[in-house]
């Protein structure tokens, strides 16, 4: 199902774009050396629910996850890319965190992630990766607009990675979003430009690079959800939610302040 919004459920994409970004940033500047996974977890239901907006993971069954999500936030440590289940763990200095956040507000949701370094360290690989993650989702951003099609996206989040030196694995990507969290068109996060569906303006879009540092490979956790690199290297994943318009690419999650940590 592709979705195409009207003036009044952009409005409230907006506004739950906008909610995203302010408890993705939130939980940045409290993400610190002795903070745990289930602290962050308990402190996005809180912000969720005070805000008056919904989960949308919580009750999530996809069919590559087992049973549902359960819980309010993905969080991913170093060679964890993707779906990371909170659990009890400590963060510690030079950890490299992945916040993932999807909530629906109104009737229609928003998707971000960010990726960031725990503590006072700065390892440069993992600074590099995260940078090649913000430089690709800013490429795929620049070439989204009515006109343009899937394809000239994935090509250039693809460009950047591929520059960088990362491998891409294409099993996820970006997507669509609505009234619903994943819908199509599926985003590739590599891709031929001019091929794939259209873009109109009322589309909203998920883009979302990620890589992890030595392969293309994943494994999967034994909690049935956490997505980790096939070597044990560290990864990275940045993710907006953009609005199609006349004018180009409107991003919905973008904060209002500087990032309280940088990377």
């Amino acid at each position: 199902m592709i979705e195409i919004l009207n003036p009044t459920e952009l409005v409230r994409a907006k506004e739950a774009g906008a909610l995203v970004a302010d408890i993705l940033q939130t939980l940045k500047s409290r993400s610190a050396v002795g903070t745990n996974l289930l602290d962050i977890n308990r402190w996005a239901e809180t912000m969720i629910v005070e805000a008056g907006a919904q989960s949308c993971y919580v009750d999530y069954e996809p069919s590559f996850g087992r049973g549902p999500f359960g819980h309010y936030i993905c969080t991913s440590v170093n060679d964890a890319v993707l779906h990371g289940r909170p659990h009890d763990y400590t963060l510690t200095d030079g950890d490299l965190l992945t916040l993932d956040l999807a909530v629906s507000k109104g009737g229609v949701a928003a998707d971000s992630a960010i990726s960031f370094i725990v503590g006072g360290s700065k390892p440069p690989q993992s600074v590099a990766m995260i940078s090649a993650t913000e430089r690709a989702l800013s490429a795929g951003i620049a070439a989204a607009g009515p006109g343009a099609r899937i394809g000239d996206i994935s090509h250039a989040i693809g460009s950047v990675l591929s520059e960088a030196g990362y491998r891409i694995n294409t099993e996820f990507g970006g997507h669509g979003i609505g009234s619903t969290m994943h819908q199509s068109p599926h985003v590739s996060n590599t891709g031929r430009p001019g091929r794939g569906y259209k873009l109109r303006p009322g589309l909203l879009l998920a883009l979302e690079p990620w890589v992890m540092a030595d392969t293309a490979d994943l494994v999967t956790d034994a909690d049935g959800w956490t997505l980790r690199s096939a070597t044990g290297c560290r990864t990275a994943h940045s993710e907006h939610t953009i609005a199609i318009t006349d004018d180009g690419a409107e991003i919905l999650t973008l904060p209002k302040h500087a990032p309280v940590n940088p990377a």
